[in-house]
């Protein structure tokens, strides 16, 4: 069941007051009108499938829990450098309140890289799903936490429907059980709770084994650098979502290169 009384509570209602106001300005019915401008979605599951470590880099300026990260006066000139690194994604935060995003951010990605592009955002209605791929995103997220089952089940289906590559976010053991419910081909395990944003890095190494070999895994929160990368590769994770390592970092190209292709010692 969704989580109550948290962080997370405060985030999502922020997100569906700001879906309202969209919706209000775009019905539906225009919005998917405008899927007919979009490109085809690419696939990024083969570099997700192979040998050694994929990274998803993330633009992000905000968060919740370190507050100010990094400026990001051209995020197209950052997508383009994770691009040169060798980034087999780029996650674009789109939420506005807490991380500082906007779709617009996404589309301005869009239009400098080749590179799959996910949306990354607190995603509660099928809404969400059409403007990202209208926008020209390739993923979406899903918060396990964040939905009931039924709804869950129904925006899975959706972006399956859109074309969208859905990559299906759990925290803890009962979560893993609902995303693998789903036939989930791409799960992601955030280290951080989004009840208290503590990052606890031994999450990842608990559940991984519960999912191995049914889905490809994602470490999330909490990666600063190779040795971090190495570690959740020998847990069993495909890929790495690095966010704040890299927007801090002075030279993301070269930091994205060291992350990737990373092995099992």
């Amino acid at each position: 069941m969704p989580a109550t009384g948290s962080v997370l509570d405060d985030i999502v209602a922020g997100a569906r007051e700001d879906l309202a106001r969209r919706e209000s300005s775009l019905p539906l019915g225009e919005l998917r009108a405008r899927l007919a401008d979009a490109p085809p979605p690419r696939d990024p599951m083969p570099h997700f499938r192979a040998s050694g470590s994929s990274v998803i880099s993330e633009v992000k300026r905000r968060s919740p829990s370190k507050g100010a990260l990094a400026d990001i006066p051209d995020p197209a000139s950052l997508a383009r450098a994770y691009a040169r690194g060798g980034a087999a994604a780029i996650s674009v935060l789109t939420e506005e309140r807490r991380f500082g995003g906007s779709l617009d951010d996404l589309r301005t990605v869009r239009a400098a890289v080749e590179t799959p592009i996910l949306r990354k955002d607190f995603i509660v209605e099928g809404y969400q799903l059409v403007e990202a791929r209208a926008a020209g995103a390739d993923l979406a997220l899903l918060i396990v936490a964040a939905l009931d089952d039924d709804t869950l089940r129904r925006l899975h289906d959706e972006a399956v429907a859109l074309g969208l590559t859905v990559l299906v976010e759990v925290h803890d053991e009962a979560e893993a059980e609902r995303a693998l419910a789903l036939d989930a081909e791409l799960i992601g395990v955030n280290s951080r709770n989004l009840k208290t944003l503590e990052v606890d890095p031994d999450v990842f190494g608990r559940l991984a084994p519960q999912m191995q070999g049914q889905a490809v895994l994602v470490a999330e929160s909490g990666i600063t650098g190779v040795a971090d990368v190495q570690r959740f590769v020998s847990e069993g994770a495909g890929v790495v979502l690095v966010g704040e390592a890299l927007v801090k970092d002075g030279d993301p190209e070269a930091a994205v290169r060291a992350m990737t292709g990373v092995t099992a010692p």
